[in-house]
């Protein structure tokens, strides 16, 4: 998870160093495509570890507010 989050992190640098040297829009608005790429590729990796660990977890110990708040957090990434 991390070496995903610091492949994302230098892909926004990059962007941040494009529009300082004012490089074509097009161009960036790709680079910023990729991005939010990677970031739901993240979203779905940590989503399903959080499933397979925490809630599912939850479950056999009987707290069913777990799903709930499942809910909840799958409702603002459908966004």
């Amino acid at each position: 998870m991390l070496n995903r989050l610091n492949r994302i992190e230098g892909q926004v640098r990059g962007i941040k160093k494009m529009v300082e040297s004012d490089v074509y829009c097009p161009d960036i608005l790709i680079q910023v495509s990729a991005v939010n790429a990677a970031l739901n590729s993240f979203n779905k990796v940590l989503l399903a570890e959080h499933i397979r660990t925490c809630v599912a977890e939850d479950i056999k110990e009987g707290k069913d507010g777990t799903i709930d708040e499942l809910v909840l957090v799958l409702q603002k990434l459908m966004k």
